[in-house]
This record gives structure tokens, sequence and C-alpha cells, in this order.
């Protein structure tokens, strides 16, 4: 008796879209992540010395503080 099998999809589509998705999310998140950096950096900047003290911070903090993910 024959069989034919119809279950099997299209390899390599699926891993490529798969990748181009994966790909474009990275891309999202990375710019999203550049973006929170550059807006906490302004308004970081954007305190007095004093208000930065304040918080425990000095100038020379703010690019650390801003790039740093423990706040994401």
């Amino acid at each position: 008796m024959a069989t034919f099998d119809t279950t099997r999809t299209t390899y390599g589509v699926a891993t490529f879209a798969n990748r181009v998705s994966a790909f474009a999310a990275d891309l999202a998140n990375s710019f999203s992540a550049w973006n929170d950096a550059r807006v906490t950096s302004k308004a970081l900047s954007n305190l007095t010395d004093r208000e930065l003290a304040d918080i425990g911070l000095d100038r020379g903090d703010i690019d650390s503080v801003a790039r740093s993910t423990m706040i994401r």
C-alpha cells in the first residue's frame, strides 16, 4: 500500500521568515534602548548639581546611569 505524506512544511522558508522577524525585533529593541538612554541622559543633564547630589549622582555618572540596563 502506498502512502503520501502531506504534513511536511517547506523547509527553509519558515526559518528565513523567523530570522527576518527576529532581526526586525532586535532592531526595534535596540532603537528603543538607545532612545531611552537619550531621554534619561537629557533629563539628568537638565538637573542642577544640587539635585544630582540629592539622588547620589555626579555629572560624570550621567552617561553610565543612562546606559545602564538596571532601570529597564
